[in-house]
């Protein structure tokens, strides 16, 4: 019997990789999201449009889901504004109920098998403190209010109770094609290089202090998580997810100014979180001179542009405290792709380009 995945936030960087993924190996893909899923796939799914903040109109949509096997859980909630929200009661009881509301009744009718939850290296505290470096998943749990242990504490109690395994992933900077998301850097990029040009200026890096990242395809998290779906090795445990390298902003400007067709000028410390909700009638103009799609700023943005500041090290005088963990436990357990992180980005600038979403080159 075919295996059925419920992909929650299927609209999502990583719910949308994830839908691709499984309709890749012939899987049957219910998409859960309130939009629906852009994807690459000319295979059908179901999109179901839930809103899984109402607990009662959850609970009714997932009736005539007994087929499920799997879940990926990759919806979130997030306050506007972003990084403030992190450390909010309210935010946090938000996501637990989310999950609760969808993992409750469907594990009621279904025979669950595997669930794969996202987390993040928050999980390491970097929000609040340094973190060790590089940070490893056998780590005691850092002690901070967070809702990515209120979801694991639940979901292992209810995989304890229904007898079904579970998978929590720990990317770090997910890089996709997806707009109007609450964390995704290419949209920000293309859209702030794309003004800058309209205006006659150039490219120039608009971050702080020099900061080294890594970052994780969305590509590659979806493999990841279509493999731990039914790998033993992957049962109850957690895993850091990168690219497999580091890098630093002003290194890959260059290529990202290439695939855009725009000059690199010199850094130019600048807010994503003003400048470009500041220009969202020049980026209308934009949009209209260059037949793009009919996306307004906000919906181009999300939260991103907040998200982009804090990648940025936008307003930093000193480097902030390194974020790096290790993925040593995932390829030792059979996961051992890899990524180059500037072809990530330059990837996925094109996509936006071919999808009408930023100007051609």
């Amino acid at each position: 019997m075919a295996s059925t995945v419920l992909i929650a936030g299927a609209s999502g960087l990583v719910g949308a990789a994830c839908v691709d993924r499984f309709l890749d190996d012939d899987w049957d893909v219910i998409a859960v999201s309130r939009r629906q899923p852009e994807v690459f796939h000319e295979r059908p799914f179901q999109h179901l449009p839930i809103n899984l903040r109402d607990e009662a109109a959850t609970r009714e949509a997932v009736q005539g889901l007994a087929g499920v096997t799997h879940v990926v859980y990759a919806a979130v909630f997030e306050k506007p504004g972003l990084i403030s929200g992190w450390t909010e009661q309210d935010q946090m009881d938000t996501n637990l109920a989310m999950l609760r509301n969808l993992i409750e009744p469907l594990a009621e009718l279904a025979e669950l098998q595997h669930v794969t939850l996202l987390q993040g290296t928050k999980a390491y505290g970097i929000h609040l403190h340094p973190m060790r470096v590089p940070a490893r998943e056998h780590y005691p749990r850092d002690d901070h209010a967070n809702f990515y242990w209120l979801q694991e504490d639940y979901i292992k109690e209810k995989a304890t109770t229904k007898g079904f395994a579970f998978t929590i992933m720990r990317p770090q900077l997910i890089v996709g094609p997806n707009t109007g998301v609450v964390m995704n850097l290419p949209p920000v990029i293309g859209a702030f290089a794309a003004i800058r040009k309209e205006e006659g200026r150039p490219f120039g890096f608009p971050g702080g202090v020099p900061y080294v990242w890594e970052a994780v395809d969305t590509r590659l998290v979806a493999n990841a998580i279509r493999w731990a779906a039914e790998a033993p090795a992957a049962a109850g445990q957690h895993f850091n997810l990168t690219n497999g390298e580091v890098f630093e902003w002003r290194d890959l400007w260059p290529a990202m100014a290439d695939a855009l067709g725009v000059e690199v000028g010199a850094d130019e410390p600048t807010s994503m979180a003003e400048f470009l909700p500041a220009r969202a009638e020049v980026w209308a103009k934009i949009v209209a001179k260059h037949g793009l799609r009919q996306i307004s700023m906000d919906e181009l943005l999300g939260e991103s542009h907040y998200y982009a500041d804090f990648c940025f090290a936008y307003g930093a005088t000193a480097p902030p405290p390194p974020a790096f963990v290790s993925t040593v436990k995932i390829k030792l357990a059979g996961f051992t792709e890899v990524q180059d992180t500037e072809q990530t980005f330059v990837h996925w600038l094109k996509v936006l380009q071919e999808r009408g979403v930023l100007p051609a080159r």
